[in-house]
């Protein structure tokens, strides 16, 4: 009985390539590049199943287009926001995700971005790297504390409440807003908000952790960083379509908020150079599951999918 053919659009990690080469026919991209929207349709022609990431897009266009060959899109990503669902599902392909396994990795650069923006970090480093460092005084630098702040958490599914469990290390009062509240033992003692709006009221630090969808796009506008305590820091290691990013700058300028931290864009790669004038924005370009452990770990699970679908069970990330 043939292989199944395996398309990987993108490099992924080198123990996920080995395990996939045991068990399938694989066409690698080891170019790293960027596949275009008539790349991925007239790939779909010669494959079974794609192992895409969050870069490649399967719109409702694209979806329409994909030949009747391809069966599986085993995304190796949590965030399915560049795939059309209903279309996808219209054309009968299914469709899986990696959840679970980089819920630590993305609180982790949530606290990075956290102290860094609070404690300047970005205008620090700049001081001291072009030997422009000649002063110190008591007032030199002084930045906004991250321990015992309220830590408000929008979205709090695996990464959000991996983030709180790092946050209470450092005395955080942790806040959360989630579509439905959680069971006490999840919820760890963090006070729930029914509203968007009753969370920003007291959020001197602000995460946000929740999915890209049209309802969520622009969620954070000129009217709700307005709700937010003076001098607030916002943090954003989900989707850049959840900031609305000319408000963002004006709640900067205007001191509303004191400093942002940020690891996506609404235009990825890239981000927004108006950002760059800003040294009280701290920037990472979209990293927060880049460790080799979580690397691998995303790679298995999507392999992990892709076995299950072609042995004829359910994978356990179907979507």
């Amino acid at each position: 009985m043939a292989r199944p053919i395996v398309w990987f659009p993108r490099r992924l990690s080198d123990a996920t390539l080995e395990r996939a080469q045991a068990d399938y026919d694989c066409i690698i991209n080891w170019e790293d590049g960027l596949s275009t929207a008539d790349e991925i349709v007239a790939m779909s022609a010669q494959v079974d199943a794609m192992v895409p990431c969050h870069s490649e897009v399967f719109s409702a266009d694209v979806a329409a287009r994909l030949d009747s060959r391809l069966r599986i899109i085993a995304n190796h990503s949590v965030g399915v926001d560049h795939c059309d669902l209903p279309a996808l599902a219209a054309r009968r392909i299914a469709v899986t995700n990696t959840p679970d396994v980089l819920s630590d990795a993305t609180a982790e650069i949530a606290m990075l971005l956290m102290l860094g923006a609070a404690r300047r970090a970005v205008e620090g480093d700049r001081l001291v790297r072009t030997g422009a460092w000649d002063v110190w005084s008591p007032g030199f630098m002084v930045g906004k504390q991250v321990t015992g702040a309220r830590l408000g958490i929008i979205g709090m599914g695996r990464v959000g409440r991996a983030l709180a469990t790092k946050a209470r290390g450092f005395g955080m009062e942790i806040h959360y807003f989630n579509r439905s509240r959680l069971e006490a033992d999840q919820e760890q003692g963090a006070t729930y908000h029914d509203s968007v709006e009753s969370l920003l009221g007291i959020a001197d630090f602000l995460s946000l952790h929740c999915p890209a969808t049209p309802e969520t796009t622009g969620l954070m506008n000129a009217a709700r960083f307005a709700l937010l305590p003076e001098g607030a820091v916002i943090v954003n290691t989900a989707r850049g379509a959840l900031i609305d990013e000319a408000a963002l700058l004006e709640a900067l300028q205007s001191g509303k908020l004191s400093a942002a931290g940020l690891d996506c864009f609404v235009t990825e790669p890239g981000g927004n150079p108006d950002f760059a004038a800003h040294e009280n924005i701290f920037m990472l370009p979209h990293i927060g599951s880049a460790t080799k452990q979580t690397r691998d770990a995303m790679g298995f699970r999507a392999l992990d999918n892709l076995d299950a679908f072609f042995r004829g069970d359910t994978p356990k990330d179907l979507l």
